[in-house]
C-alpha cells in the first residue's frame, strides 16, 4: 500500500487535543505540515504559544498515533514562525468549541477591533452576548474567563492571537 499525505493527514485528525479534548489537532490548526524525507515521516507543528505547556504532549501523542498505525520513523518538528493564530482554528473546530462550554474565539487576528469588542463574546450556555470578562487569565494561557449577565454562569473565552 502506497502511503500518501492525505493518508498521513486523517490520521492525526484522531489525535485529540490535550487541554480541549473535544478538538483533534487539525481543528486547533497547529499542524503544519506534513513530510515524507526517504523512510521517515515528518509532521511539523506551531503550538499556540511559543512556551505552550501542552507541547511536549502533542508531539508524545502525534507520535504514538503514528505508532499505532504502523509507522516507527517520525520526526515531530515545532515550528514557532510564522506564529499560530486563531485564525487557523477550523469552523468546525470553533463549533465544537462552543458545545464542549469555552467560547470560541470571535475576531480575527487581522481585524482593526480585535480587542475593542471583547465585550460581544457570546455565552455559550445560553448564547447571550451580554457578557463580560472577569479576567484576562482563564483555565489556559490562552483562555480569558468570562462571565454571562443573563445566565449569570462563568466561561472560558478562548482568546484571539
Amino acid at each position: 500500500m502506497t502511503i500518501t499525505e492525505e493518508h498521513i493527514w486523517q490520521i492525526l485528525k484522531e489525535v485529540p487535543d490535550p487541554e480541549v479534548p473535544v478538538l483533534n489537532l487539525l481543528d486547533l490548526g497547529i499542524i503544519r505540515d506534513v513530510k515524507f524525507n526517504e523512510d521517515e515521516i515528518e509532521v511539523v507543528v506551531t503550538p499556540t504559544y511559543s512556551g505552550c505547556p501542552a507541547t511536549s504532549m502533542i508531539n508524545m501523542l502525534i507520535k504514538l498515533k503514528l505508532i499505532e498505525k504502523g509507522f516507527n520513523n517520525i520526526k515531530i518538528t515545532n515550528q514557532l514562525s510564522p506564529a499560530w493564530t486563531t485564525d487557523w482554528m477550523t469552523e468546525e473546530g470553533k463549533k465544537k468549541l462552543k458545545a464542549y462550554g469555552i467560547a470560541p474565539p470571535v475576531y480575527s487576528k487581522n481585524s482593526d477591533e480585535l480587542f475593542s469588542k471583547t465585550d460581544e463574546v457570546e455565552c455559550p450556555l445560553c448564547s447571550s452576548k451580554h457578557t463580560h470578562l472577569v479576567s484576562q487569565f482563564g483555565s489556559t494561557a490562552c483562555k480569558a474567563l468570562y462571565q454571562c449577565d443573563d445566565c449569570r454562569e462563568p466561561f472560558d473565552y478562548f482568546k484571539c492571537h
